[in-house]
């Protein structure tokens, strides 16, 4: 064979081997370049995990973050007052005495789905002097425990609320003329009484309500007077100074019912309030459904 045979047929081998050259080239550009999506992809699964240690297990002190989140859940302090009083029973034979005289045994117990948490009673009394007319009275006693809830808040709380509801309605009576009020002292922790004339076919009635509360208690009092068929008013003063009396009785009841001897006057102290164990949620239920007592005027007028 020539030399330029030979030449031309080493050409063409090399012409032959390029392709076979770039196609391993292609597959070693291909394979590196395939080398940092594998390490980041391996990278990611090793970190898949919480980022915690190795293996992906969590540490105690994720455990205690944990823990501590769980037990944030918001609480509410608990009531204090886990019961009610007898309402029949709230005042003495010898309070009954001065304010429904001849009515002493009258005492009609309202109804309650739950006596431990809301309670009334009534008593009447009617005088009859002949031809010098009557002298009418009636009182009511009505009495409303709250319990610590967490949606609703503490039994306190929603007695304060009540409270100053009770004391905006005594105030706002319909058809009430010469209406005042004025703060009660040393009767639970605040306490208001309203005073009001009221005009009736039967006579004009001289009435008197005393809002207490002491604690997760509402306390409300009503007390009214009227001479009747010709005979002379009650003298509004000596019902309102009767009044306020009874409340600060009935304010006690409440305290001595929980074995509590020094409720009747203000709290000393928040932290007492705390101590106390909650009462049933039963009870709590019933005091949270419970709505306002009837406004005076009517009660008047459905005795009068």
């Amino acid at each position: 064979m020539s030399e330029g045979t030979m030449q031309r047929a080493a050409q063409r081998d090399h012409r032959a081997q390029r392709p076979e050259r770039a196609r391993r080239l292609n597959r070693v550009v291909v394979c590196a370049a395939a080398v940092p999506v594998m390490l980041l992809a391996a990278a990611c699964s090793s970190n898949s995990g919480s980022g915690d240690g190795a293996g992906g297990k969590k540490t105690p002190a994720d455990g205690a973050k944990a823990s501590a989140s769980a037990s944030a859940s918001p609480t509410v302090q608990a009531a204090r007052y886990a019961k009610l009083p007898e309402a029949c029973k709230v005042l003495s034979g010898k309070t009954l005495g001065e304010l429904v005289p001849k009515g002493t045994k009258s005492a009609k117990e309202g109804t309650s789905s739950d006596v431990s948490s809301r309670a009334s009673c009534s008593w009447n009394s009617l005088e009859n002097n002949g031809v010098k007319g009557s002298q009418f009275r009636w009182l009511n006693v009505s009495l409303l425990r709250f319990e610590s809830d967490a949606d609703r808040g503490s039994g306190d709380e929603q007695a304060k609320e009540y409270y100053a509801k009770q004391v905006q309605d005594a105030k706002s009576v319909a058809g009430a003329k010469n209406t005042k009020s004025e703060p009660v002292s040393g009767t639970g922790d605040e306490a208001t009484a309203v005073r009001y004339d009221l005009k009736k076919k039967e006579g004009s009635f001289k009435q008197q309500t005393v809002v207490a509360r002491v604690e997760n208690v509402v306390v409300t009092l009503d007390y009214n007077g009227a001479g009747l068929a010709g005979d002379k008013s009650p003298d509004a003063d000596d019902l309102a100074k009767d009044a306020k009396s009874a409340a600060k009785e009935a304010v006690a009841a409440v305290a001595k019912a929980n074995g509590d001897g020094g409720a009747a006057s203000p709290s000393t102290s928040s932290s007492a309030s705390g101590s106390a164990s909650p009462s049933k949620s039963s009870s709590g239920s019933s005091a949270r459904s419970a709505s306002p007592s009837t406004s005076s005027s009517t009660k008047a007028a459905s005795k009068g």
